[in-house]
């Protein structure tokens, strides 16, 4: 690892952004150096030596990205452990993005783990500049990513509701529009009728009619 004083010289931060990350290293050699090194580029920097912290840090669903060590079993050093804990935070919604970290790093296991859901994968010893780089991006990404979910999940909502209501009669649809203008009015029936261009006693005719007043 490059010593603290000499990468940081090559950092150059404009200003602080607004994310939290957690990191999970063993090793707290490692999490004190990276602390220091992101305490000045993230808004909030915690640390944790134990994965198995992670559901309970991830809990308050305000961290942006999680700096995961790929191992934390001296005897095994396959990356295994990393790969299980990237897939229970994916697990979690609204799940942060993932960048993983190891020395033991090498291409196949960098693909394994992007194709887990990993936004991106960094090796030690790392370059700080290109560390904070990887993070911000991975970050945007995944945000990225999360806004399409979303939207494909409002567009596939609308579709179905427009399906649901081309299946409705002329007289459901009325039905339908009427008990929606009366819900938005708070049951004001001199209101909703305002609303709906009809008289008062129109729309009470209509509401007895769909089975609303008796």
């Amino acid at each position: 690892m490059l010593s603290l004083q000499q990468n940081k010289s090559s950092v150059t931060i404009e200003s602080m952004n607004q994310y939290k990350i957690l990191i999970i290293d063993d090793n707290q050699s490692v999490l004190r150096t990276l602390k220091l090194v992101l305490n000045g580029v993230f808004r909030t920097v915690v640390t944790a030596p134990d994965p198995k912290l992670i559901p309970a840090l991830l809990q308050a669903g305000d961290v942006d990205v999680v700096l995961l060590d790929m191992n934390f079993d001296a005897r095994k050093l396959d990356g295994e452990e990393g790969l299980f804990w990237l897939n229970r935070i994916n697990e979690i919604p609204n799940a942060p993005a993932v960048v993983l970290i190891t020395a033991f790093g090498d291409i196949d296991l960098a693909v394994r783990s992007v194709q887990q859901g990993a936004e991106d994968f960094v090796t030690k010893p790392w370059d700080n500049q290109a560390l904070i780089q990887k993070l911000e991006a991975a970050i945007e990404k995944h945000r990225a990513k999360q806004q399409t979910v979303s939207l494909a999940a409002e567009a596939a909502s609308l579709h179905d509701q427009i399906a649901a209501d081309q299946q409705l009669s002329l007289d459901e649809l009325e039905k339908k529009h009427i008990l929606e203008i009366v819900d938005q009015e708070h049951g004001n029936l001199v209101n909703a009728a305002e609303r709906l261009g009809i008289s008062r006693q129109t729309l009470y005719n209509k509401l007895k009619k769909f089975g609303v007043l008796h």
